[in-house]
């Protein structure tokens, strides 16, 4: 591997950047970096090659691929999942254990102390500092997710406002919708943008017709791997 090439891959994971390294393997084991999508190194690649890299990097697999530049052994260097919840509530209870499985690394985030407790938690990472603190702390980037589900403006907002200005993939809170009109409306009293607000989604979850605490806790998971695998 050429050194320029070395020093980008390592910079790159370093900012806890998507890194793909291919490498071209009928053409010599000529290699090139995608980062975040984009090339970043080597010679220009063929589109179906790029895109063969970006779906690598969205499902989290290295693997070989048949190409037009020939076979091509994509490998994957993605920084870890992370999940970030704030509100120590019943759906946290159900969603934080699920999240984990799903490979996430998972902190929840609550001020009260009668609710963010380890015996609540016992398997999970707890903060009890508050919650723009907290994000400011954890700095959400691209492989983080950030779900407020305190229903709490009080706690809900301020950390959406970090969020909103990190590069979360996900970002989420409860609510109906008329609650999650006020809530855009009070983001943008904080400086966001209309476009910036809308990466909120709420109410958090898919439309599955969700009623307990653990299939509202499905809902959520299950639209934050769709945006994970799919952006959108």
């Amino acid at each position: 591997m050429k050194l320029s090439l070395l020093e980008k891959l390592e910079a790159a994971r370093k900012q806890k950047r998507q890194v793909c390294l291919v490498r071209l393997l009928a053409q010599g084991g000529v290699e090139a970096l995608v980062v975040d999508g984009a090339q970043a190194d080597g010679p220009p690649l063929a589109d179906d090659v790029l895109e063969a890299a970006r779906a690598a990097l969205r499902e989290d697999r290295s693997r070989t691929v048949e190409t037009s530049a020939g076979r091509a052994f994509l490998q994957v260097f993605n920084p870890p999942l992370r999940m970030i919840i704030v509100g120590a509530v019943h759906i946290t209870q159900s969603l934080a254990p699920m999240a984990e499985l799903a490979g996430y690394e998972v902190t929840v985030v609550d001020p009260r102390r009668a609710f963010a407790t380890d015996a609540r938690f016992p398997n999970t990472k707890v903060s009890q500092d508050w919650p723009d603190e907290a994000l400011e702390a954890l700095a959400p980037d691209r492989r983080t997710a950030v779900v407020a589900l305190v229903h709490d403006p009080k706690l809900d907002d301020p950390a959406l406002d970090v969020a909103l200005r990190s590069e979360a993939f996900y970002i989420a809170a409860l609510g109906s919708r008329k609650n999650a009109a006020a809530r855009q409306e009070r983001l943008q009293a904080l400086g966001h943008d209309p476009a910036t607000t809308a990466r909120v989604r709420g109410p958090a979850g898919l439309p599955i017709g969700a009623v307990s605490p653990a299939e509202i806790a499905i809902s959520v998971l299950a639209e934050c791997t769709r945006v994970l695998r799919q952006g959108h």
